[in-house]
C-alpha cells in the first residue's frame, strides 16, 4: 500500500464533557479512544489540524494507522469519527486495535470507472445508478485495498451488476458473499432514459405490458 499514515497521540488523563471542551477550545486537540485486543481501552488526544488533513486522504478511512503514543505504537483503524454538526471542527474519534496476524472487517469506497464509455449510456443512452457507495470486506491487515474499482465499461442497458460482479484483490472476501448467495445485493445498474421519443415510449410501454403479464404469472421473490 502506498499510504503510510501516522500520527502523534498524547496520552488523556482527564475524561468527560468539560475535559474534552477544553481540549478542544484551548489546546486545539481532538479527543480520542483506542480500544480492542487484549489491552484496556486509553484515553489519548490528538492534534486537531494533523488529523484533518489525514481524513483529507479517503485511504485513511480504511487504512491501518500508527499512532505513536507517548513512544509506543499501535495499530489501529478509524472505527467512529463524531464531526460537529455546523463548523468544520472533530469532536471525537475512536480507533481499534488490528494484530496483523488476524482478519479485520473494513467498508472501504467504491470506484465506478468507464461511466462515460460505458456501452448502455453511449450506445442505448442510459442512466446509471449506484446502490453502493462501499463494500464491507475481511482480510488481513496487510491485504487492505484502498478502494475497489468497479468497471463499467461493458455493462449494457437494463443490467445490474452485484456484489459477486466486483472484482476483489487476492485474500479479500466480500463480508455478505460470506453469508450466502442470498446477500448478492445490487451494486450498480444502467437505466433506460426517462422519457425519449414516441417510438421510444412505445418500446418501453410494451416492455412494461410484458413484465406485467410475466408477474401475473407469479411472484417467486
Amino acid at each position: 500500500m502506498s499510504n503510510d499514515f501516522t500520527l502523534k497521540a498524547e496520552v488523556r488523563e482527564d475524561t468527560g464533557k468539560g475535559a474534552s471542551r477544553r481540549l478542544r477550545r484551548l489546546d486545539d486537540l481532538v479527543p480520542a479512544i483506542i480500544y480492542g485486543g487484549d489491552k484496556d481501552p486509553q484515553n489519548i488526544s490528538l492534534r486537531h489540524n494533523e488529523l484533518s488533513k489525514a481524513l483529507e486522504n479517503e485511504a485513511f478511512y480504511s487504512h491501518i494507522i500508527t499512532l505513536d503514543v507517548a513512544g509506543n505504537s499501535e495499530d489501529v483503524l478509524l472505527k467512529d469519527l463524531q464531526r460537529h454538526p455546523a463548523k468544520a471542527l472533530i469532536m471525537h474519534a475512536d480507533f481499534f486495535r488490528v494484530d496483523k496476524n488476524k482478519k479485520v472487517s473494513v467498508r472501504v469506497p467504491l470506484h465506478f470507472i468507464n461511466e462515460e464509455s460505458c456501452v448502455g449510456v453511449k450506445m442505448s443512452g442510459g442512466n446509471i445508478s449506484h446502490s453502493m457507495t462501499e463494500l464491507e470486506i475481511s482480510c488481513l491487515p496487510a491485504n487492505l485495498p484502498e478502494y475497489l474499482e468497479v468497471d463499467m465499461l461493458e455493462v449494457d442497458l437494463g443490467t445490474i451488476l452485484h456484489i459477486s460482479d466486483v472484482k476483489l484483490p487476492e485474500g479479500v472476501e466480500s463480508v455478505a458473499l460470506s453469508h450466502g448467495a442470498d446477500h448478492d445485493l445490487p451494486v450498480a445498474a444502467v437505466n433506460a432514459p426517462k422519457g425519449g421519443s414516441d417510438e421510444e415510449e412505445s418500446d418501453d410501454s410494451t416492455a412494461e405490458a410484458a413484465a406485467e403479464d410475466g408477474a401475473e404469472g407469479g411472484d417467486e421473490g
